[in-house]
């Protein structure tokens, strides 16, 4: 049996998809925004003398990397309203739950940089009066960027792909649109392969800036 292609089909509903990109390139940005400041916290906070604090954020971390992006999703849009009487929008959910996946990876992507910032450079933080907080930021934070960048520009563009998962919750992304234009049109093998073309298309323009970012960074700075 031969399938004729025919994406001629799918132009009634091009209009929703490039509006579920939209919405899918907004929580990948938020999320990212977020991903990269709230891991360097939880990456400085695992490194804490305190195994009252070292002790829930590696549970956070480990939680979140050792279980189905998928679960999380549906655990939080389902549980977190039962158990803590919290409600919020669809979109700002959506943010939450791809914001604290990518948090728990970064925070990895982060923990080597900061256990690799020399014992002289906090020293001369101590001298010059910096408070933890000012030696977090202006001695910590640039080296473990420069070193944690590529993990961190690999976890970004992933973290992009993962808002697929919430056409679960009807969050109407990419992916949402695209099985609603299936059911609609009854060609599912055009309208995600439009998709699939779409993810790769955002996925290989940010990868191509990265690398730019990475190559003059190369060029400017040394570790």
């Amino acid at each position: 049996m031969t399938y004729s292609f025919d994406f001629s089909s799918i132009s009634s509903g091009l209009d929703a998809l490039w509006h579920g990109l939209a919405i899918t390139l907004v929580i990948a940005l938020c999320a990212n925004a977020i991903g990269v400041v709230t891991g360097f916290v939880v990456a400085m906070l695992s490194q804490a003398n305190s195994r009252l604090v070292r002790a829930p954020v590696s549970a956070f971390i480990e939680f979140f990397r050792c279980t189905p992006a998928l679960v999380q999703v549906v655990w939080f849009f389902y549980c977190v309203p039962i158990i803590f009487n919290v409600f919020l929008t669809p979109l700002t959910m959506g943010i939450l739950v791809i914001s604290l996946n990518l948090t728990a990876f970064n925070a990895e992507a982060y923990r080597a940089g900061i256990q690799s910032v020399p014992t002289e450079q906090h020293d001369a933080g101590v001298a010059l009066g910096f408070s933890p907080l000012q030696r977090a930021i202006y001695i910590v934070l640039p080296h473990a960027f420069r070193l944690a960048f590529p993990v961190l520009a690999t976890n970004g563009i992933l973290a992009m792909q993962q808002t697929s998962l919430l056409s679960v919750v009807a969050i109407q992304e990419l992916m949402y649109h695209g099985k609603e234009l299936a059911s609609e049109i009854y060609r599912p093998l055009e309208v995600f392969t439009t998709v699939g073309l779409l993810y790769l298309a955002v996925s290989l323009a940010v990868a191509q800036i990265l690398r730019g970012v990475e190559r003059w960074r190369a060029l400017h700075y040394s570790v």
